[in-house]
This record gives C-alpha cells, sequence and structure tokens, in this order.
C-alpha cells in the first residue's frame, strides 16, 4: 500500500507521483510503513493578486495520532522536505538559517565602493 494522498486543489504534479515510490520505499527501509500516511494539499492563503492562485500550498502530514504542516511553493520541495524528514527519522528537522537584516544590512555597508 501506498501513501494515501488528498488534494483540495487540484492534485499532485506528474514529477511529484512519479518520484513518491522512491520516498516509500526510503520510508520501508527506516521502518515505517507508507500506508499509515496521509499527506493532504491545500491552499496556503487566499490570492493576494486577482486572477493569480495562492503563491504556496500548505502541506499537512498525519501519521497515527501525530501531524505536522508545511507551507512551501510547490509539490517537489514539499516532497524534497518529506524525504529529508524520513531519511531524519530521529533527528529534529534541520531549519535553514539565513542571515538577520541587520547582519545583512552592515554586511552591504562595509563592502568597498
Amino acid at each position: 500500500m501506498s501513501i494515501i494522498l488528498q488534494s483540495t486543489v487540484g492534485g499532485f504534479e506528474a514529477q511529484f507521483m512519479r518520484k513518491l515510490p522512491l520516498v516509500e520505499q526510503a520510508m520501508r527501509e527506516h521502518g515505517l510503513e507508507p500506508s499509515e500516511f496521509v499527506i493532504s494539499k491545500d491552499y496556503a492563503g487566499t490570492a493576494t493578486i486577482p486572477l493569480m492562485g495562492p503563491f504556496f500550498y500548505s502541506y499537512s502530514v498525519f501519521f497515527g495520532e501525530e501531524q505536522f504542516t508545511v507551507t512551501e511553493p510547490n509539490d517537489m520541495v514539499f516532497l524534497d522536505y518529506f524525504f529529508k524528514r524520513v531519511l531524519a527519522v530521529d533527528e529534529p528537522p534541520e531549519l535553514p538559517r539565513r542571515p538577520g537584516l541587520m547582519q545583512r544590512f552592515f554586511g552591504w555597508m562595509s563592502q568597498a565602493v
């Protein structure tokens, strides 16, 4: 059995569907049963520009009595995040660290003209 997919926004990208079996195989190798997982895809917010849809999607993952939700721009970015979480089952997620506004400002000001 595979991961149960739900979407209120028209389904998942073809590339996502092609790579999903690889993620499911990695899940099995790490002792997880894919059929116990449900991935739900929804719009992350309302459209800010008329005639254009939202720029991000909200992906909710349900497994057992646990769940988490992430907001990503497309299915492949989410799948990459989910795949990394499967590989790091026992570790907390690694969050990207960007320099703060003041750090970027001072870095820009210290550059030679």
